[in-house]
């Protein structure tokens, strides 16, 4: 009996040792995205630079996805100035999955302000992984192998000329009626003037999809321009305008006045919500490791190229806000819904990225892929269903109606843009 008994323990030891490690999932890569975002908010990162950071990040580990998934094509050659990524000498022993996670936190963590938070994610993943049983050399391959990846990455993101943007000459708003001008409580400055200057991924310049005309500024009444203010105005700010005005809010800049002091409300921002979303999308459709990080590199690429070509459209315009217009022209007391962000008007950026991201998404998961956003369920916002990514986009369009911080022109041909941004896109990356 004793030597059955030893003998049924030596199976099960032996069992334990071949059965199979757990492989890292679109599970693992959601968390780390969210923790990517987690630490934007921390940093208050403006809404294209969250992108541009999101885009080199993603790369990192996409580039390391395509050169073992030849589903997914290399970026080499479609991308501006892509470099063809090289692989280290010897990956013999590295997981590539494990690779492509820690190359996105390796490259995030060398961009980011703090970066250096992305270690405790990092630290504990990988101490799970040793508990899973991966072995000490496997790891350590990967992580040579993100490592030499993001080296890599970080040398092609440099070079997109955002570093320069420091050099340039402090932005200031003309001097005429018609122009932005910083809004209370924070009256905060121009944020990010010069993000048309920087490399774009896939977009020939800057300026490769400019909208439509704005409405010529003339407040008289009777004019256009007067009555869309009065349609910002006249909003009836109903309960379900109010849900949708903050469901979208996304304003990483908003500020509330207690006192003599002013606090900073931290919310996400508009690329990192549909992140959250594309994430959603992923698991919802059952998506591989593989497909997953396509979806989230793409939408990356179209944020970071969508608010290249929204910023090159406000700064040029530099058109005044709702909040200036309306308190100066018909109600000296009136206040928005939402805080105004602090940049020009025209376009709405929110409708250029969610129309680009909705494009995007709807090219992996069909035109009627239904879904419940629940991103920022942990930041006390209820979860909506949308029936599309396409009526969502149109959602977070009309939200900054609602919200008191944009005309409509802004948001219907902010929507024009953003899906010509999301087509094009994915016309050069696929």
């Amino acid at each position: 009996m004793r030597k059955l008994v030893v003998f049924i323990a030596l199976v099960g030891m032996a069992g334990c040792k071949s059965a199979k490690q757990p492989e890292p999932d679109i599970h693992d890569l959601s968390q780390l995205i969210t923790r990517h975002s987690e630490i934007m908010i921390h940093d208050i990162t403006n809404p294209p630079l969250a992108a541009r950071f999101f885009a080199y990040a993603c790369l990192s580990g996409y580039s390391i996805a395509a050169q073992h998934d030849t589903s997914l094509p290399a970026m080499h050659g479609k991308l501006r100035d892509f470099p063809a990524i090289q692989k280290p000498d010897s990956i013999e022993k590295a997981n590539w999955k494990l690779a492509a996670l820690l190359a996105i936190a390796e490259t995030a963590k060398k961009m980011q302000p703090s970066g250096n938070l992305l270690q405790e994610w990092e630290d504990n993943y990988i101490d799970s992984l040793t508990a899973a049983g991966y072995a000490e050399d496997m790891i350590n391959a990967s992580l040579r192998y993100a490592t030499f990846t993001a080296k890599q990455v970080l040398a092609y993101a440099k070079a997109d000329g955002y570093n320069k943007i420091s050099n340039f000459p402090r932005y200031s708003s003309s001097n005429t009626d018609s122009s932005w001008f910083p809004t209370p409580p924070g009256y905060i400055a121009a944020v990010e003037p010069y993000f048309n200057s920087i490399r774009p991924f896939t977009l020939d310049s800057a300026r490769q999809f400019r909208p439509q005309q704005l409405e010529a500024f003339k407040p008289q009444h009777g004019s256009a321009f007067y009555a869309m203010m009065m349609e910002v105005y006249a909003d009836s700010a109903d309960e379900e305008h109010k849900a949708i005005a903050g469901f979208w809010d996304c304003n990483p800049f908003a500020v509330q006045d207690k006192g003599h002091l002013q606090y900073s409300i931290k919310k996400i921002s508009p690329g990192a919500h549909w992140m959250g979303i594309t994430g959603i999308a992923c698991e919802k459709a059952g998506k591989s490791f593989a497909q997953s990080l396509q979806a989230y590199t793409t939408v990356a690429i179209g944020l970071t190229d969508a608010f290249i070509c929204c910023w090159d459209e406000k700064y040029r315009t530099n058109r005044i806000r709702p909040e200036t217009a309306i308190r100066r022209y018909i109600d000296p007391n009136w206040m928005p819904l939402l805080q105004t962000p602090p940049f020009p008007e025209y376009l709405s950026g929110h409708s250029v990225v969610s129309a680009a991201s909705a494009a995007i998404l709807t090219h992996y998961f069909g035109d009627n892929f239904a879904y419940t956003d629940s991103v920022e369920v942990k930041y006390d916002l209820p979860p909506r269903h949308f029936k599309s990514f396409k009526a969502a986009s149109r959602e977070a369009g009309i939200s900054r109606l609602y919200g008191g911080i944009h005309f409509m022109d802004a948001i219907n041909n902010g929507l024009t843009q953003g899906d010509l941004v999301g087509e094009w896109v994915l016309q050069k990356t696929k």
